[in-house]
C-alpha cells in the first residue's frame, strides 16, 4: 500500500518570514555576542506598517534609530518597494522594553529561559537527513529567490511551495506526486506566461535537487490566478507563525515554541537545535534509519526534566541514558557546544533551521 505526505515552505518575502527576519536581526543587534544580554522580540507587519515589541536585557543602551534602520534595511533587502509596503514609507512602532527582573532571576545563571518541550528529528530520506517533502519545498523557493535576483525580475518576493511525496509500503519516498507553487509577480505578463515561467523554474529546482519527479507529477502553479498584491499588503505577518516550515514540515512532532527573535538561553531555540543534533547523530552514524528526540525543561532549572528517544519504531532508552550521562544538555552547555552567542541568527531564519550543513548542530561528531 502506498500513501502520500505533504509539506510546505515559504519564501523570505512571505509576511510571516519578514517578521521572523526583523525579529532575528533586532535580536542579533541586542545580543551583540554578549552572553549576559537577552532578547525576546516579536514583530507584526501589515500594509505600510511594522510594529516590534518584546523584552531585552542589555549592558548598553538600545538605539531606537538603529532599530528603525534594521527594519527598513531588512525590508529593502528582501525587495519590497510596492505601494502598500515600501521600505522608505513604513510607519514603525517600537514597543521594546526591559526584561522582567523575575525572569532574569532564572536566566542570569543560565537556567532555562522558560519551560517547554522541544523535538529533534532525522531520517535517511535526503542528503541532509531531512524529510523529503520539506527538503524539496525549500529547494524550490531557494531557487526562485535566486532567479528572481538574477534574471526573473517579474517575480515578486512573496511565494510558497508545497510538495506531496508518495511513499511505498515500507515507508520509502518513491516519487513527487504533486507540487503547488504560488509566487507574486508583476502585471506585465499574461497569467499563462506567468504560470509557464514559474513551472519551468520549479522543475529546474527539483531536477537540481535530484527529486524523483516523473511524467505523472502534477503541478499547480498560482492556482488562484493573479498574484500581484503580495507581502504584508495582502496578508498580515507575525513572528513565529511558520514553526512547521522552520522544522520538519509536520513529518515529526513540534513542541510549539517559535525560534525567531529569541536569544539562545530560550530553550525553545537552543534545545531544539540540540535535539536535532542528537537525532542526526543517531541516524548519520548508522544506529537507526530515523530518530526522534524530545527534551523538556523547567524555567530557571539548568538540567532537562526529561530526555526521550524514539528510533526505528521503538523507544531507545539506552540513547536517552547515554545523552544524559555524556552530553551537557543544560542551556549553557548547549550554548557553549554550538557557540550560539557567536551565531548570526539571521542565517537560520529562512528555508528551515535544519538541514543547513554549515550550522554547528548539523555536525556528525558523536561516538554512540
Amino acid at each position: 500500500m502506498t500513501y502520500e505526505f505533504t509539506s510546505e515552505s515559504v519564501s523570505e518575502g512571505h509576511p510571516d518570514k519578514i517578521a521572523d527576519q526583523i525579529s532575528d536581526r533586532i535580536a542579533d543587534y541586542i545580543i551583540a555576542g554578549n552572553s549576559s544580554h537577552r532578547a525576546a522580540v516579536e514583530t507584526l507587519v501589515t500594509t505600510n506598517m511594522v510594529t516590534v515589541a518584546g523584552e531585552y536585557k542589555s549592558a548598553v543602551p538600545i538605539n531606537k534609530e538603529h532599530i528603525e534602520e534594521i527594519i527598513r534595511g531588512t525590508v529593502r533587502e528582501i525587495g519590497y518597494e510596492q505601494d502598500g509596503f515600501h521600505w522608505e514609507n513604513l510607519k514603525i512602532y517600537n514597543e521594546l522594553h526591559g526584561q522582567s527582573p523575575d525572569i532574569a532571576l532564572g536566566t542570569d545563571n543560565f537556567g532555562a529561559g522558560d519551560q517547554g518541550i522541544m523535538f529533534g528529528y532525522a531520517c535517511k530520506e535526503t542528503p541532509t537527513y531531512m524529510p523529503s517533502a520539506i527538503y524539496y519545498s525549500h529547494k524550490i523557493l531557494q531557487y526562485l529567490a535566486s532567479e528572481r535576483r538574477i534574471s526573473y525580475s517579474w517575480l515578486g518576493p512573496d511565494s510558497k511551495a508545497q510538495v506531496t511525496m508518495e511513499y511505498d509500503s515500507i515507508n520509502n519516498p518513491v516519487r513527487v506526486s504533486r507540487v503547488v507553487c504560488s509566487s507574486q509577480h508583476t502585471e506585465e505578463f499574461s497569467l499563462n506566461a506567468v504560470q509557464d515561467g514559474i513551472k519551468e523554474l520549479v522543475i529546474k529546482a527539483l531536477e537540481e535537487a535530484n527529486a524523483p519527479i516523473d511524467d505523472e507529477t502534477e503541478y499547480l502553479i498560482n492556482p488562484t490566478g493573479k498574484f500581484v498584491i503580495g507581502g504584508p499588503d495582502g496578508d498580515t505577518g507575525l513572528t513565529g507563525r511558520k514553526i512547521i516550515v522552520d522544522t520538519y514540515g509536520g513529518y515529526a512532532p513540534h513542541g510549539g515554541g517559535a525560534f525567531s527573535g529569541k536569544d539562545c538561553t530560550k530553550v525553545d531555540r537552543s534545545a531544539a537545535y540540540m535535539a536535532r543534533y542528537l537525532a542526526k547523530n543517531i541516524v548519520a552514524t548508522g544506529k537507526a534509519k530515523n530518530a526522534t528526540v524530545q527534551l523538556s525543561y523547567a524555567i530557571g532549572v539548568k538540567e532537562p526534566t526529561s530526555v526521550y528517544v524514539y528510533a526505528d519504531g521503538e523507544v531507545r532508552k539506552e540513547f536517552a541514558d547515554y545523552f544524559m550521562d555524556n552530553i551537557d544538555l543544560t542551556p549553557k552547555g548547549i550554548i557553549d557546544r554550538f557557540k550560539l552567542f557567536d551565531l548570526d541568527l539571521t542565517t537560520t531564519t529562512n528555508y528551515g533551521h535544519f538541514g543547513k550543513e554549515d550550522m554547528p548542530w548539523e555536525k556528525v561528531n558523536l561516538t554512540l
